[in-house]
């Protein structure tokens, strides 16, 4: 049974152990800052000695498709270029990059970000098919804006050479791996979503026809960017609201059966994903973030997002309703992860709310989980984290293993478990462009306090 520290490989690169960055949100865009940011948001992960680093969605497309303000675009070889400082920094410390490409269809800011709309009066969202009813009636009642271009059939191979070329250039800029954001509502799951996906071409109507859109990525990036390695989330829209409102999702099962055709296609590892077919907490599960949404310097600029104090309000009560339903549960993907690797040969990665190295031991059937179940099959090839790096962008030295650490320095599973306590504090304000930072006071105190420990050292540094 694998451990934490043990190395894998994903599509022939080698990763120096089992704990990954999944992907954030960085905000750094396109400006003359923008590597620098990148690059004092994921060098520290390295340091801290995290095996892979995932640099969070970056879009394919020069003009729209952002979910969120702040997001790097990777259209232009140029920019990209100069993103090669980033990855030499992280080879320094012996660690992998992967860039994870994404554009966000109906889910971009041209949907629901009011001033964007205002000053992007021509751009409209790129949609796999008509808005569903559901989606449309939000249009209708103010809270939404949809007007979106339905992609043709060559728009659609447009499209997947978009990611393609992106991909090219990120690997002539020293990126070690390509990771499709599959999942998150973004244009992949719109694709592979019968909510969605009601095309009558080659890429709509049965399950190995809304797949398509990723076998042709696979084939534009492979000619394109060579044997890169190459992964995606793999989404299950089990936590969809309930019939009758939502009768056409993805359940476990169409997630299974999607991760064993995407190996057979090429793809190199999977990330199963259990997430709604709308934006809403499926992905972020824990507390209403009440210190955010309270903030009064943050006020205004959520009324420019959202279009006004109302609809502000409407949304932190959505955003109330949505964190009792998805109350935080510990690797809340572990089951559908078990249910991929026993049907795939490529690595699994397990992501969503794992939060100590105990359970990171268990999901890689290094020991006996609560249950005292000693047999009981491995869930996934590598755990990933992504919030609790904005708490803690050094966690991994305290996760990991110190080969050099004499027993007197031996850590408690206590010491070993993240303070980040999933309070959604750091992701609301993202919306207004706010970079992505821990501001939970209690969470910072902590994090002082093992800094001025030590904790945070590895023995090369030390």
């Amino acid at each position: 049974m694998a451990t934490l520290e043990n190395p894998i490989e994903i599509g022939g690169v080698r990763i120096p152990n089992r704990l990954y960055r999944a992907p954030l949100l960085e905000c750094a865009g396109n400006g003359p800052d923008a590597v620098d940011t990148l690059i004092d948001d994921l060098e520290p992960a390295a340091e801290s000695g995290v095996g892979l680093i995932c640099q969070g969605a970056t879009i394919v497309h020069g003009d729209g498709g952002c979910a969120a303000p702040g997001m790097t675009r990777v259209h232009d070889p140029e920019f990209v270029s100069r993103l090669s400082r980033l990855t030499h920094r992280i080879h320094d410390h012996g660690s992998r990059i992967f860039v994870q490409l994404e554009h966000g269809g109906l889910r971009s800011m041209e949907t629901w970000h009011a001033e964007y709309r205002r000053e992007h009066p021509d751009l409209h969202q790129l949609a796999v098919s008509r808005p569903p009813w559901q989606l449309r009636l939000f249009d209708r009642l103010g809270f939404l804006s949809y007007d979106p271009h339905v992609l043709s059939t060559d728009e659609v191979y447009d499209l997947a050479a978009d990611f393609g070329r992106a991909a090219a250039s990120a690997v002539d800029a020293g990126y070690d791996g390509i990771h499709l954001s599959g999942a998150n509502m973004g244009i992949v799951q719109q694709f592979l979503s019968p909510f969605y996906n009601r095309r009558d071409d080659e890429f709509g109507g049965s399950p190995e026809a809304r797949l398509e859109f990723l076998a042709v990525v696979h084939d534009e990036i492979r000619d394109r960017a060579g044997d890169v390695p190459l992964m995606t989330k793999v989404p299950a829209e089990t936590p969809a609201p309930p019939r009758p409102v939502v009768r056409r999702k993805l359940s476990l099962e169409d997630g299974v059966e999607i991760a064993r055709r995407l190996e057979k296609i090429g793809y190199d590892a999977v990330v199963p994903v259990q997430t709604s077919v709308v934006w809403d907490m499926s992905i972020v599960r824990g507390e209403y973030p009440d210190r955010a949404w309270s903030n009064e310097q943050l006020r205004e600029a959520y009324d420019a997002a959202f279009g006004g104090a109302t609809r502000r309000r409407l949304v932190a009560l959505g955003n109330w309703l949505e964190s009792l339903q998805y109350d935080f549960e510990p690797a809340w993907n572990a089951d559908f992860c078990r249910r991929v690797r026993e049907r795939v040969s490529i690595p699994v990665l397990a992501e969503g709310g794992i939060r100590e190295r105990a359970r990171m031991d268990r999901l890689l059937g290094d020991s006996s989980d609560d249950t005292g179940d000693t047999d009981r099959e491995p869930a996934c090839d590598m755990v990933g984290m992504a919030r609790p790096f904005y708490a803690e962008p050094r966690l991994g030295a305290r996760l990991l293993e110190d080969e050099s650490a004499t027993e007197g320095d031996a850590r408690t599973s206590e010491d070993r478990r993240v303070l980040c306590e999933s309070c959604n504090n750091c992701t609301v304000p993202q919306v207004t462009g706010a970079p992505g930072i821990c501001r939970t006071p209690d969470v910072l105190r902590k994090r002082g306090d093992l800094e001025r420990e030590g904790a945070y050292e590895r023995a090369e540094s030390k």
